[in-house]
């Protein structure tokens, strides 16, 4: 990369797999991963330069956080997580998990054609009995949504007490535009204060590499909305991808690249995390 990150830069949007013979995936599954284990994940973060870094549940182990909370475990001043669970889960359990680094339970709402796209994702409906205990312990919601079905959504996020943050520059495809009414409502909502977004996953609105310019409308409207309620992630080792396998580093060069001035790119990828996530001061 051609500049310096800022001091405690993070790289929000991540996940571990594997060893499967240690952390077996979910049955059923939308897919299977290759292992992407801890030791290939820090390796990860110190090739981009990133001080910290946030796991995510991925729908591949279903409810069970293990391999995630066994990441976090190793490197504790180091990662954060975004667990997956529903109804199931108890006071005693968030807060254990809050101790392990877990900062935020994740919902998905993601569809197709009116259908679920990915197995064992948890619907905000069975999340919303925690919201008191999240609320407590400073939490966020994270939410996986195509943007066009967040307008039928926004009277549930209305009622949630904690930040909702909205995955992948709300993961639509460019070709709906910036003006389609579901991303305008992204942009609202970020631009209020009221939501988050993560301009991250540029390769999932179906742009075209190496440089993602049709992904770039939708990260100039985020950032000019606020970027005090931005925050970004490469989305390794890129689970699923709808088109080439992406390189993290590309991503994060193209990020800088759209993101030039200096205060802006130290808040998204430094002080938004801090503050998000309960990072301690770099």
């Amino acid at each position: 990369m051609s500049q310096t990150l800022p001091r405690g830069a993070c790289d929000c949007h991540c996940h571990v797999f594997g060893p499967a013979a240690r952390f077996p995936y979910a049955e059923p599954r939308s897919y299977t991963p290759d292992d992407a284990p801890f030791e290939a994940y820090i390796a990860h973060l110190d090739r981009l330069g990133c001080a910290r870094g946030v796991l995510i549940q991925p729908s591949a182990y279903g409810r069970d956080n293990a391999a995630m909370l066994d990441a976090l475990a190793r490197a504790p001043q180091r990662l954060r997580g975004v667990a997956v669970g529903g109804a199931e889960l108890t006071r005693e359990t968030l807060q254990q998990w809050h101790a392990a680094g877990i900062r935020g339970l994740r919902a998905n709402e993601f569809r197709r054609d009116g259908k679920p796209y990915y197995s064992n994702g948890v619907r905000l409906a069975d999340i919303e009995p925690l919201y008191g205990v999240m609320a407590e312990l400073g939490w966020h919601l994270q939410l996986w949504i195509d943007t066009r079905d967040l307008p039928e959504l926004e009277p549930a996020l209305a009622r949630v007490p904690v930040p909702v943050v909205v995955d992948h520059m709300g993961r639509m495809e460019h070709r709906h535009g910036t003006r389609h009414p579901g991303f305008q409502a992204l942009v609202r909502g970020v631009g209020e204060g009221r939501l988050w977004s993560k301009v991250s996953g540029t390769y999932r609105l179906g742009a075209t590499p190496p440089d993602y310019l049709e992904a770039k409308p939708f990260h100039d409207a985020l950032l000019a909305a606020n970027p005090a309620n931005l925050l970004w992630g490469s989305d390794w080792p890129h689970p699923r991808p709808e088109g080439p396998l992406p390189d993290a580093v590309r991503l994060l060069q193209v990020f800088l690249d759209w993101t030039p001035r200096e205060q802006d790119r130290r808040a998204i990828l430094s002080d938004n995390p801090a503050r998000l996530y309960d990072f301690p001061p770099p």
